[in-house]
């Protein structure tokens, strides 16, 4: 290898080739950022790197993967020398340039990680020619003067149609992490951005377009990390946009201070120094990423862009600020251990954050080696020949590997250093895995690491997504992600090439748009907490219909009961350790007792299982209430079998007979409810909790469970026999702080006590019930709390705030599938809740998220219930007029039809009948919808007349329908 140097045209050249023969240098020569490399490949392109996101498709993509585009041969002069590109002898670059029509698949996150999938080739990339010595350029010649040369107008626009230019080095997964979402954010901004590490090209035309593109961007963010300084590619990009004063540095796991001391190091060379000093100079905004900040740095400098590019018009996404809005609960203050298994859980979705080799290595001067420096094994030896630190392991083999050509951020797989680690408990995980389920018993504290870990690790996602992954309400909760990422899934009844889409494909398409949006290179943290099945309760569909095999830059946590999920990895949470089980069970005030008392708290642990829920049930006790461990334990231990005598739903049963001390503690907790409600507001916070285990299991309004808890008859006690004994024990409750005044005083007792939870994100006071206390408040005696629950919402219940609520109490009074229905409403709170929740519910359902099928079988169920109340109607007339004449009479007052509510029955069927027509023609039924508005126009017609607007409009829905058959 032997370098040389010619003059031409005032710039100074450096020519580096191997022999003793260089570059013979022509006049035409004007492009002095030409470079070469140990070997031409093609699979290290920009492309690869910086793939187009949805919003906008980076400029200047590379020619090998659009197969329309063709690879320029080499070509030589009449005298044999050296090939040259011939775009930059002069004349138009535009053949050069890569084309920039890059159609992405239509599904790419579904292509496999599994680097033999045939789907991850590409076909028709083939070898490029040795082009020969690469051309670098010397400072301080600023390489600007490259744009000189004369280039047609489509190239010039190509050029200029990147507004940054993002540059990083380095092997840490998470930094080609960090540099993805900095990329989605900007585009998403309107900023059309290129992001590379050009110390992984080994292709002279990649470097072209990455010089041209840097030559033309307006800006240029270098992400500065501690290698960056080693690193020939990443201090040229900060010399040059130094020189341009459009350098914007941003600090990745350092900052200004630990680079200033590089300038202490006597070994720096003066283009380093100069490196250096020109990076603290241009550090105005000061941005600086570390493990705690990133979404903060991320939108602080897209801001900084965006206002410098007068991109203000632009609308600009809030970000969550510290208080974490998106994330359905506070975070637990009093959260105690799994420390092992967050650490697990880190190592899992993030890998472990390995150091780059050139950090332990001197200063370097000379070129990069053309071989991906990203690519190097991490236990792989390396030696340095003449300025070039070259791979053993690559440098063997002359022919790429498909794992050198796998582009090296964006694939999981794709980076093959000891793919497997041997996590914490000793199984081993593959690094970088998107999904990992939290596998537990009902109480053990799934939720609890789940939110503890989206508490600490919020700042590395764009935003935090929460869904319930209860069955009947999984795929409603999966659309409404569509109102936190601003999507419109809304059904569509405009013409699509000249039809109409059916139901399942706007429903496809709907769940299609959120699934894209959350599974693309914008890092989201979905959490599905409380997973019941692995497939969705409405249709079946299987749980890799959400999930793709490759979630991009999303991780999934996955909360369930199940032993297994798919084939997704599993980590089982084991019971607390003791010494964490003791803290949690001496509750919030960390209460110091004496020894005797210790070994009370020890016999709950026994007794529970070391149950977590049971435990922090058992503190929250003790720190509310003037008892002792030992009170307590002997007071529940008063609970005699009589309250263990199956009361419980079908569902927690079973849970409850492997639990029977559990419902000891449930029940004393009802008990306290009466004794401290009696004095004040009745027993409204035990009626709450009762009427709020037929709510769904997401937040309620603390002006909700009051509402639905006033509809509950009041009562006998069933706790009286037990009470009694409790009066003394808890005589100074009053004096407290569990003396209740008004609703959010009960829904704050049930915080208290642990039966609940405070819920973020909504005005007033809203609580969430735990599955387990859900469970046991469903008493076989108690389903006058169901009906009160479905009066409560009918009353109050808001579709935009309590969609879940609605669906549950539509289960409630309708049934669905093979559930029969629990509550039965008389004809007219029939008629009102209809009206009032269930009609509305089922037209949001269809129009805002796209439930075509669920909301047409909502208002089909609706109709057959009035249906059968007509048909009741008329069975009591009939008896009437067919009965004894000295009955009539008698009978006549109690048991005459209200021929109000029958017509108000038989005119609400008939616009459930209008309704229904108006859905059924946006997914193409013609002849449905029209059978159906025929009958609602009869009905109307009889009920009101001809010329009635209702009538009008009937008759207007059935020409739509007539027409619309006719013209497709």
């Amino acid at each position: 290898m032997g370098e040389e140097e010619a003059s031409v045209s005032g710039l100074t050249i450096k020519i580096t080739g191997k022999g003793k023969d260089g570059l013979v240098m022509g006049k035409d020569l004007h492009s002095p950022s030409l470079k070469s490399s140990m070997e031409s490949s093609p699979y290290n392109s920009p492309s690869l790197v910086s793939p187009p996101s949805s919003a906008f498709v980076s400029a200047l993509q590379s020619p090998y993967i659009s197969p329309r585009a063709t690879i320029p041969k080499p070509q030589e002069d009449s005298n044999s020398n050296p090939p040259l590109v011939s775009s930059h002898i002069g004349g138009s670059q535009s053949d050069d340039i890569p084309s920039s029509s890059y159609t992405p698949p239509s599904d790419q996150y579904e292509y496999s990680d599994d680097p033999a999938d045939p789907k991850l080739k590409f076909v028709t990339c083939v070898p490029v020619p040795d082009p020969g010595p690469r051309i670098s350029f010397s400072f301080p010649v600023p390489r600007i003067s490259f744009a000189k040369a004369p280039v047609s107008p489509a190239s010039n626009a190509k050029l200029r149609s990147c507004d940054v230019f993002v540059g990083f080095h380095g092997q840490n997964p998470n930094l080609g992490r960090f540099c993805k979402w900095f990329k989605s954010e900007l585009e998403l901004q309107g900023i059309a951005c290129f992001v590379a590490d050009r110390a992984k090209y080994s292709d002279t035309q990649s470097h072209e377009i990455a010089d041209r593109i840097i030559c033309s961007v307006t800006y240029g963010v270098v992400v500065v990390t501690s290698c960056s300084f080693l690193n020939h590619h990443s201090l040229e990009e900060i010399r040059f946009f130094t020189q341009k004063k459009n350098l914007i540095p941003l600090f990745f796991d350092t900052g200004p201070a630990e680079i200033m001391g590089l300038l202490n190091c006597n070994s720096l060379d003066k283009e380093c120094k100069e490196a250096i000093e020109g990076v603290v100079k241009c550090n105005e905004f000061k941005l600086e990423a570390n493990q705690g900040n990133w979404r903060s740095c991320v939108a602080k400098t897209a801001a900084i862009l965006r206002a410098k590019l007068g991109r203000n018009s632009v609308a600009e996404k809030d970000f969550v600020g510290e208080g974490f809005e998106e994330l359905p609960y506070p975070r637990n203050r009093f959260f105690v251990g799994r420390e092992k298994e967050i650490v697990e859980i880190e190592s899992a979705l993030f890998g472990v954050a390995e150091q780059d080799h050139c950090c332990s290595m001197p200063v370097i001067k000379g070129e990069a080696s053309g071989q991906s420096e990203g690519l190097a094994d991490e236990e792989s030896d390396n030696v340095s020949t003449r300025g070039r630190y070259i791979n053993l392991e690559f440098g063997k083999s002359k022919e790429p590997t498909p794992e050198a050509w796998v582009e090296p951020v964006m694939g999981r797989n794709s980076m093959k250093r000891s793919k497997f680690r041997k996590s914490k408990s000793g199984n081993y995980k593959s690094l970088g895995s998107g999904v990992i389920c939290i596998n537990g018993v009902p109480g053990m504290g799934k939720t609890e690491l789940a939110l503890e870990f989206a508490y600490r690790y919020a700042q590395r996602y764009k935003m935090v997504l929460w869904v319930g992954g209860e069955a009947r309400y999984f795929r409603q909760n999966i659309l409404n992600l569509s109102l936190n990422l601003g999507l419109d899934v809304s059904a569509e009844d405009e013409k699509e090439r000249g039809r109409i889409r059916s139901f399942e494909e706007q429903e496809f398409e709907a769940f299609k748009r959120v699934k894209r949006e959350v599974f693309r290179d914008m890092p989201y943290l979905l959490i599905i907490d409380n997973l019941e099945t692995e497939r969705e309760w409405w249709e079946g569909k299987d749980l890799h219909d959400l999930i793709p095999r490759n979630t991009g830059g999303t991780h999934v946590i996955i909360t369930t009961r199940l032993p297994k999920v798919m084939n997704f990895d599993i980590m089982q949470l084991p019971p607390l350790p003791l010494s964490d089980a003791m803290i949690l069970i001496r509750g919030r005030r960390k209460k110091d007792y004496p020894a005797d008392e210790l070994e009370s708290l020890r016999k709950f642990d026994e007794k529970l299982g070391r149950l977590s829920f049971g435990l922090w049930i058992i503190g929250s006790l003790l720190s509310e209430l003037p008892i002792s461990p030992s009170a307590l334990f002997e007071a529940v231990n008063q609970v005699s079998t009589s309250f263990e005598d199956g009361s419980t739903s079908p569902a927690g049963e079973q849970f409850f007979k492997r639990n029977p001390f559990l419902m000891k503690i449930l029940c004393f907790c009802f008990a306290v409810l009466h004794q401290v409600n009696g004095r004040s507001n009745g027993v409204l916070a035990s009626r709450m909790l009762l009427v709020g285990a037929w709510f769904a299991p997401s937040p309620i309004s603390a002006n909700l469970l009051a509402t639905a808890a006033k509809y509950m008859p009041v009562g006998g006690n069933r706790f009286k026999r037990w009470t009694k004994c409790l009066t003394l024990t808890f005589s100074c409750c009053g004096g407290c702080g569990l003396a209740t005044q008004s609703e959010e005083d009960c829904a704050n007792l049930l915080v208290k006590l642990g039966l609940a939870r405070r819920a973020n994100g909504q005005n007033g006071c809203w609580i969430q019930f735990h599955p387990i206390t859900q469970a046991f408040s469903k008493r076989k005696e108690c389903l006058s709390a169901a009906k009160a629950t479905v009066l409560g919402i009918r009353k109050i219940g808001n579709p935009l705030l309590n969609s879940d609520h609605l669906w549950a109490t539509a289960f409630l009074v309708f049934g669905f599938k093979s559930e029969p229905p629990v509550v039965q409403l008389k004809a007219i709170d029939m008629v009102m809740y209809i009206k009032k929740t269930a009609l509305p519910l089922a037209i949001r359902a269809f129009t805002t998220f796209s439930r075509c099928n669920s909301a047409l079988e909502l208002l089909k169920v609706c109709t057959n219930v009035l249906e059968e109340v007509e048909k009741s109607f008329v069975s009591q007339i009939q008896d009437w007029c067919q009965g004894p004449l000295c009955w009539r009479n008698k009978l006549q007052g109690k048991q005459r039809v209200d021929e109000y509510v029958w017509q108000d029955v038989t005119l609400l069927k008939a616009t459930l009948l209008e309704t229904r027509a108006k859905l059924l023609l946006r997914g193409g039924h013609f002849d449905s919808g029209e059978e159906l508005c025929r009958t609602c126009i009869n009905i109307r017609t009889v009920m009101l007349g001809h010329n009635h607007a209702q009538t009008l409009a009937a008759q207007e829905t059935l020409a739509n329908l007539v027409r619309m058959r006719s013209k497709i």
